[in-house]
């Protein structure tokens, strides 16, 4: 298990990461051959990004009590 991110500016950082990867899948995809499969993985990295917000915003709040 990889250690958690808590540090505010290494988790902004690691969204910008996922979001750039995000993009670059998104441009490589050709409109005219993509199919079903191609959009549910666009999807999922899209929700796992979500996860990841989710959980580095959970952190946050722990710090604050």
């Amino acid at each position: 298990m990889s250690n958690s991110i808590t540090d505010k500016n290494k988790q902004v950082n690691y969204l910008k990461e996922r979001l750039q990867i995000f993009v670059e899948v998104l441009d490589a995809i050709d409109p005219e051959t993509a199919d079903v499969e191609d959009i549910d993985k666009l999807i999922q990295m899209l929700d796992d990004v979500e996860d990841k917000m989710d959980q580095f915003k959970g952190r946050d709040d722990l710090t604050k009590e």
